[in-house]
């Protein structure tokens, strides 16, 4: 098939035409000329207009042909446009706004960028990092203004470490088709009043429920923004709460015992912290000659088995119950941690305990936040908020992508 005919399949270029192709030693180059049987069309409103003048010609980066480099040659011209009342460039049907590669080409570049760094996406097809962050801005607006999220019933908010110094991002799921929504720079009131801004009113209003962790600052705009939706605290979340009161019970009785009893307890830190079912034959047998001894951690360990129990039952007013009955378990156990714990569980406790009505957790959150660290570690870290947060869409919010006349991927 001549190159003439390629580039036709695979350009939309109608009211254009080839005029030739000529080979250099940087690649092909393919001068496109106006077809004088279309009228110009305006590069704002996309309506015809009257012919003003032609401007220099440019070069536009296209797809690669067995592996030589493509340049589109073309001097775009300006029409006076009535329906706008000014002069504008035409509207060029091969690449948006004033972008040096067409659409085709940044979506190529977008589909290995999902895949491989992006500095190694330059390096591949012989451009500059601008190029392919260019070309996944490209990708990314677009997909960002035409997804639809009024469907949306509950969603999922949890943050994630950005780099070292307590630099956060804020990210926001959808937990039924565990897809990102919006993330944004930190972890304050003001970051996810910028989500609620997003989304806009009537969004908000058709959220059913919303899990996060017992982050002060998440609740108060919650509680502001949307108080009709049920505010859920991820139980994964307050295990680990617990957990973390359980280890330093065996910390705090270490320090108080001495050597001696550290050398008794030795090597059993995840002991006291697995799941039953998850330990090895040697820990049962070393969990078992600890449970004989009088241990301050055994209490601890017996209460957070107990605490498990809470999550099987069924409906709000036998949770209600015994979360009564382990709160005063708890604040009668002398553990100064696990008091600690209970007092905050009680706090907490509508929300809590909204997990019977509505059970929904983070467990797919904390899994999609592990996608983003790996995002981030593939990259070697970024150095803009906005090329991170950029790189999360592109990879986790499953947007819609611009139609093109040929899937080159």
């Amino acid at each position: 098939m001549p190159i003439r005919s390629l580039i036709k399949e695979t350009l939309s270029l109608q009211g254009f035409r080839v005029d030739s192709i000529d080979r250099y030693s940087f690649g092909l180059n393919i001068k496109i000329v106006p077809d004088r049987r279309y009228r110009p069309r305006c590069g704002k409103c996309g309506h015809t207009g009257k012919y003003r003048d032609t401007r220099p010609e440019r070069q536009f980066k296209h797809v690669p042909l067995w592996g030589l480099p493509v340049f589109l040659s073309y001097s775009p011209r300006r029409v006076v446009c009535k329906h706008c009342g000014g002069i504008y460039v035409e509207q060029i049907p091969w690449a948006s706004g004033k972008r040096r590669l067409t659409d085709a080409f940044a979506c190529y570049l977008a589909t290995w960028a999902r895949l491989l760094p992006w500095i190694e996406v330059a390096r591949l097809f012989h451009c500059a990092w601008g190029t392919v962050a260019a070309a996944v801005d490209f990708v990314v607006q677009y997909g960002l203004e035409n997804r639809d999220l009024s469907g949306i019933t509950h969603i999922g908010i949890d943050e994630i470490a950005r780099r070292k110094g307590h630099k956060y991002l804020t990210n926001v799921y959808d937990l039924k088709t565990k897809k990102l929504i919006w993330s944004g720079e930190g972890r304050t009131e003001q970051t996810l009043r910028q989500f609620f801004e997003y989304i806009g009113p009537d969004i908000a209003k058709g959220l059913q429920g919303i899990c996060c962790d017992m982050w002060m600052p998440y609740i108060k705009v919650i509680e502001e923004k949307d108080p009709d939706a049920l505010l859920v605290f991820d139980k994964f979340h307050i295990v680990r709460h617990l957990m973390t009161a359980v280890d330093q019970v065996r910390r705090d009785e270490v320090k108080e015992k001495g050597k001696e009893h550290k050398q008794l307890i030795k090597h059993s830190r995840y002991i006291w912290l697995k799941n039953p079912w998850n330990l090895t034959e040697k820990q049962k047998a070393k969990l078992g000659s600890l449970e004989k001894l009088n241990l301050k951690i055994n209490r601890a360990y017996l209460l957070k088995e107990s605490f498990r129990n809470l999550w099987s039952y069924k409906t709000v007013g036998w949770a209600s119950k015994y979360l009564k009955q382990w709160f005063w378990w708890a604040t009668h156990c002398r553990l100064d941690p696990i008091r600690k714990f209970a007092w905050m569980i009680r706090r907490h406790e509508e929300n809590i305990l909204s997990y019977f009505k509505l059970p929904i957790n983070n467990a797919s959150v904390e899994g999609l936040n592990n996608k983003a660290k790996i995002i981030s570690r593939r990259a070697y870290g970024f150095r803009s908020i906005r090329s991170h947060i950029l790189n999360l869409y592109h990879c986790l919010a499953d947007l819609p992508w611009p139609k093109m006349v040929h899937t080159f991927v």
